[in-house]
């Protein structure tokens, strides 16, 4: 497997250890519809969260976060429309980016961006 994919996994799985630490409640991981992906669905009270996990190892001047283009986005848009489609109900939905800044010596810095629009 690509070293960028073990990356991606690895970060998803910190991201959902992360969000769950903070008190989300995990629904999905990778949900899929067509060529779209959700890294993380969740809820957090009555909202649900659309969450895109980005996780880059540090470098001066470049952050995980800048990476979600509005392409990426509204991809991201697409396959929450269908997920909702499928699960009706919820009322309060939300779009979040969770960037991961991944160190040598030191532990991950998490980043979270909330009610994100692009």
């Amino acid at each position: 497997m690509a070293q960028h994919n073990d990356l991606g996994k690895e970060g998803e799985a910190l991201a959902a250890q992360w969000l769950v630490s903070k008190g989300y409640t995990l629904l999905h991981r990778n949900w899929r519809h067509a060529y779209h992906e959700i890294d993380i669905i969740a809820t957090k009270g009555k909202m649900l969260h659309i969450i895109e996990v980005k996780a880059r190892h540090y470098f001066p001047g470049s952050n995980p976060e800048d990476s979600v283009t509005k392409k990426k986005f509204k991809n991201l848009q697409k396959a929450a429309d269908e997920f909702l489609f499928r699960h009706p109900g919820y009322k309060w939905i939300q779009y979040d980016i969770l960037a991961i800044t991944l160190y040598k010596n030191k532990e991950p810095e998490f980043f979270l961006i909330q009610d994100v629009f692009l």
